[in-house]
């Protein structure tokens, strides 16, 4: 059904366990006084699970056409996009290499959680500090041509997959969310708000195109997990004008379209404070869904905070997309420990 909006110069590989279940979260529904669903696209897979295998079956497919031996990307040291990456790239045969940015590259972390499996399939990680991360492109273009000598070829994929071309996975998302909704009897209003965590805006991007693409009338709102409102609002505007630009598309998505819940960063990017990790197990027991403390559960104790201070806040009914993460939570499994 998605393939009708998608132009044929896109191709795409089938890499994800689609469509994933929409589920109702009956007692969290109950305790909000909202009606809540969770998109489950944790269940995209087992290795590759989560938001960015979506976005994969574009780019690695762009990849693949363009000759590429070898995916480049980048990310925080426990990337769930760079853990799907790699696997992604070993699965079509591929090596990976990733710019895995850390506080201080003299002390790599321990190999856990998202780092374990990068390292069992064969990633190449290059350590890199902040500073450096700033200026990844200079490093990419360090590295593609090295591969070049070598007799390789590299591929570059941005942080979270996030361009025009990733979008197109969560342009299908969305409109697989409102297959979902019709197909439990309701309608798409803006009675609905759909909520995802927004940490290199790929994903908000692809969700607000998918709406006004399949002329759906559903609210679309991302809290940020990193960054800010200011810096979201360009570069998801960026990522949909590309959008519109490549696929020669009427779409208009205006900044006034991008709704972005700010001030849910607390100590920062893949930092935890108590309340957000008492979020994550509280939701643990009443529903027997695991959040991730770097995107999830950040978006999901930001939409708490909302709903507390004003039920209607996103109307009558909220569907979050769940994306992913679960690997990232053994690294701070002392710091969960502390709220059990």
């Amino acid at each position: 059904m998605f393939n009708k909006a998608m132009p044929d110069t896109v191709s795409r590989l089938n890499l994800a366990r689609l469509n994933t279940p929409l589920q109702k979260m009956a007692r969290l529904s109950e305790q909000l006084g909202v009606e809540v669903f969770f998109k489950r696209d944790d269940m995209t897979g087992l290795e590759l699970s989560g938001n960015k295998i979506r976005k994969l079956e574009f780019l690695m497919a762009d990849a693949k056409e363009k000759g590429a031996d070898t995916i480049l990307t980048c990310g925080g040291a426990q990337s769930n996009h760079c853990r799907a990456t790699a696997l992604a790239a070993a699965g079509c045969g591929m090596k990976s290499i990733l710019l895995l940015r850390i506080p201080d590259v003299a002390n790599p972390p321990a190999i856990e959680g998202n780092i374990l499996l990068d390292k069992m399939v064969g990633a190449e990680i290059i350590w890199i500090s902040p500073e450096e991360y700033d200026d990844r492109a200079t490093i990419f273009k360090r590295e593609t041509d090295r591969l070049e000598k070598e007799g390789r070829t590299g591929y570059v994929i941005p942080t979270g997959g996030s361009n025009a071309l990733g979008s197109w996975g969560y342009v299908q998302a969305m409109q697989e969310i409102a297959g979902d909704l019709r197909d439990i009897g309701i309608d798409t209003s803006r009675e609905t708000t759909v909520i995802s965590a927004t940490g290199s805006g790929g994903t908000t991007a692809g969700l607000l195109l998918g709406n006004k693409m399949f002329d759906l009338d559903l609210d679309v709102v991302g809290v940020n997990v990193c960054d800010d409102e200011q810096y979201f609002l360009d570069e998801i505007g960026t990522i949909c004008d590309d959008f519109c630009t490549a696929y020669q598309s009427t779409l208009s998505i205006t900044r006034a379209d991008i709704q972005i819940v700010d001030g849910y960063v607390g100590r920062g990017y893949a930092l935890s404070r108590p309340e957000e990790l008492q979020a994550i197990y509280d939701l643990a027991r009443l529903e027997g869904v695991i959040l991730d403390p770097v995107y999830t559960g950040k978006a999901y104790y930001g939409m708490l905070c909302e709903l507390l201070k004003n039920r209607d806040r996103f109307g009558k009914r909220i569907v979050f997309v769940h994306t992913g993460g679960l690997f990232g939570l053994f690294p701070v499994a002392n710091e969960l420990a502390q709220v059990f």
